[in-house]
């Protein structure tokens, strides 16, 4: 995904009211942009990092042919969805109570 690209899914995913974080995160896990607080970016992104590792090497165990595309986590205050790229990490939080989903 190109820099430009990014700037357009970030400008986008932000400006959709059911959204409540976007986090662009790079490979070593520093964030890129942020809409968020900087406390809870950073557990955002360290932590989603950490579960994308986690995600990936589970994926490649059971097919070493398949990868990782698309991983979505909803709690009960929060619907996370994570789509991975070779340099980056796009993070999108919204509510689960307000609709419609946007993946």
């Amino acid at each position: 995904m190109s820099e430009v690209e990014v700037e357009e899914h970030f400008k986008r995913l932000t400006n959709n009211k059911y959204v409540e974080g976007v986090l662009i995160v790079n490979g070593d896990g520093q964030t890129i942009k942020s809409n968020l607080d900087p406390t809870l970016n950073k557990k955002y992104s360290d932590l989603i990092t950490k579960l994308i590792e986690q995600a990936t090497f589970c994926v490649k165990e059971m097919d070493e042919t398949n990868d990782l595309s698309f991983l979505r986590v909803r709690t009960k205050k929060h619907e996370i969805m994570i789509v991975p790229d070779k340099e980056y990490l796009l993070i999108v939080i919204q509510n689960p109570e307000k609709k419609p989903n946007l993946f």
